[in-house]
């Protein structure tokens, strides 16, 4: 794997749509950044939470929800700083909680995507 194709995955982990914008895809690289932020936030807005290491403890479904959590990079990070767990007796806890989930998830099909077009196997 040669450094662009490491780079602009890297990017795209980090920030959504980065790598995308690193690449030259204005267009995607804006619209990825919009949909994945917007899935976050409305998530952590709605009391929804995020699965963390610490919660995964002896689960291997709680480990994979981890990895999908943290798939929304940098936003997964700030979010877990500023401890917004979400609160798990709020009606809307489950919904926002799918919102993070998804929102990680879409970010790692990104991730995905970069490494796709950085290699020429995509447009």
């Amino acid at each position: 794997m040669n450094v662009r194709v490491a780079l602009s995955m890297f990017l795209a982990w980090v920030i959504p749509g980065a790598g995308h914008l690193f690449l030259g895809r204005r267009g995607r690289a804006l619209i990825f950044f919009a949909v994945v932020t917007l899935l976050f936030v409305i998530g952590i807005s709605i009391d929804g939470g995020l699965y963390t290491f610490a919660s995964s403890r002896g689960s291997w479904l709680k480990l994979l929800a981890s990895l999908a959590s943290m798939g929304s990079g940098l936003l997964y990070f700030v979010a877990t700083r500023l401890g917004m767990p979400g609160d798990v007796v709020s009606a809307t806890f489950e919904y926002g909680l799918t919102f993070t989930l998804t929102a990680g998830l879409m970010n790692l099909l990104l991730v995905l995507d970069c490494y796709d077009i950085s290699r020429g196997a995509k447009q």
